[in-house]
């Protein structure tokens, strides 16, 4: 390896003997070596120089590592970062992975640990800059914040804490989910997803842990939950929101010791997995009024994620329009048609409520009931007529009940437009609605509405 192809390293620490202790072993494995002794001095010299791989004391003097690590991403948003600390906590982890740091490591470390620890931030980097981040996996967009989004999901990806996503229905919560799950070195392992709104509370304890044989009626066989079908690999809990509270303290041990005991059993199960909640609802809200326990969410909030909903990132509306057009197309047989610029303008002047799902929705619908070769702004007003024209989420549109009628009856008028306006998806007709998934499932089924129509 020639001087010119060796990798750099900038070594950034305010103890002497470690700064030249470790410029010694990178100069004797064949980096190209800087120092600085402190915060000031790296800000300095990142300035004029970018660098393969920053490795940071995260307390000194005169700032923290953190500084460091900022800085070097504005020079090279490319560059690997190790942080080093005699202080190692589990806060100062988190926060160092939020921030974009790589990897994280406790003082004293060998110098064949770092020596490998580099060789693994080095790779993840590599291929970070090789993929490209507005096609990762399903999602699709170019909007910074998106991308933003999804290069804090990769950085998650390499650790394996725990991660908690909150962002509103349909912005693509499971899709940043799997994403991290196939970005992890997990991918060969099980991804299983749970939705806890969509599970009865009388079946959800079973659904998570399992059950013994007799356990409850019908119980004829024992049976594996999802936590032990995920074994080795990554479990979504989705709608995490809708845990009720008489099973979170199980759910909190579970997630604690990585342990758990299937229902009518006595035995301990252990599992090596990892956790990924996600949640339209704010927890922090839910903990407030005592919905939540505040010691589950502390414990599911590791790295938080979100996803920004599509009226913040309009400049992907045109991006997804495509994508849909040319996906539902492959499905009917036919050619993708022609999106005409008058047709992409209103797709980006509309709000959206729904996110991309509705926007798949809306996309699907279209393409399968125009037939055309090309689809222009009288295929967006012809379809929207007499549904939501208004750039706000507002309450459907049906006749006034006439006075006398039973509210029972209004109640499923209401539901029953509000779940035609979004295409039968529920998830997306709670929150029009102002109520949990859970209690909107209850009433589909209390009036008798056909469960299979509304997913």
């Amino acid at each position: 390896m020639t001087r010119d192809e060796a990798p750099s390293v900038m070594v950034v620490d305010d103890e002497p003997g470690i700064r030249t202790a470790l410029r010694a072993n990178f100069l004797r494995h064949g980096w190209q070596v800087e120092t600085a002794s402190g915060v000031r001095d790296a800000i300095f010299k990142l300035e004029d120089r970018d660098f393969d791989l920053v490795v940071t004391d995260i307390r000194m003097p005169d700032g923290t590592g953190m500084e460091v690590m900022r800085s070097a991403r504005r020079s090279a948003p490319g560059a690997a970062i190790i942080l080093l600390t005699a202080y190692g906590s589990v806060p100062d982890a988190v926060s160092a992975m939020r921030d974009g740091a790589l990897d994280y490591l406790t003082k004293p470390i060998s110098f064949d640990q770092l020596q490998a620890t580099a060789a693994q931030v080095m790779h993840r980097a590599k291929q970070a800059e090789i993929v490209d981040p507005s096609s990762a996996g399903d999602i699709v967009g170019r909007a910074p914040t998106l991308l933003r989004a999804i290069q804090r999901a990769r950085s998650a990806a390499a650790t394996g804490a725990d991660v908690l996503i909150e962002a509103e229905s349909g912005t693509g919560k499971e899709l940043l989910a799997r994403f991290i799950h196939d970005s992890s070195d997990r991918s060969r392992k099980p991804f299983i997803a749970l939705n806890c709104a969509a599970v009865p509370e009388s079946l959800l304890e079973s659904e998570l842990f399992g059950h013994g044989r007799g356990a409850f009626t019908g119980a004829i066989a024992a049976k594996p939950g999802k936590f032990e079908l995920a074994d080795g690999g990554t479990i979504l809990l989705d709608e995490i929101g809708e845990m009720p509270l008489h099973l979170q303290p199980k759910l909190l041990r579970a997630l604690q010791e990585r342990e758990f005991e299937r229902l009518g059993e006595s035995r301990s199960v252990r599992v090596d997995i990892r956790v990924i909640a996600t949640t339209n609802v704010s927890l922090a809200t839910m903990v407030e009024r005592g919905d939540f326990r505040g010691d589950l969410y502390y414990r599911l909030n590791v790295i938080p994620l979100s996803l920004p909903p599509l009226r913040e990132r309009k400049e992907d509306i045109p991006v997804l329009a495509h994508h849909f057009a040319a996906k539902f197309a492959r499905q009917l047989g036919t050619e993708p048609p022609r999106l005409h610029p008058e047709f992409l303008s209103r797709l980006q002047s509309h709000h959206w409520p729904g996110n991309v799902r509705e926007l798949a929705n809306f996309m699907r619908r279209v393409l399968t009931l125009s037939g055309t070769i090309e689809i222009d702004g009288r295929c967006f007003e012809a379809e929207f007529q007499g549904t939501a024209r208004s750039s706000i989420a507002s309450p459907v549109a049906f006749p006034a009940p006439a006075a006398g009628t039973p509210i029972r009856q209004v109640e499923r008028l209401h539901l029953e437009s509000t779940l035609a306006l979004t295409d039968g998806n529920r998830t997306h007709a709670a929150e029009m609605l102002g109520i949990s998934l859970r209690t909107l499932r209850n009433k589909i089924r209390e009036y008798g509405l056909p469960p299979r129509r509304y997913a």
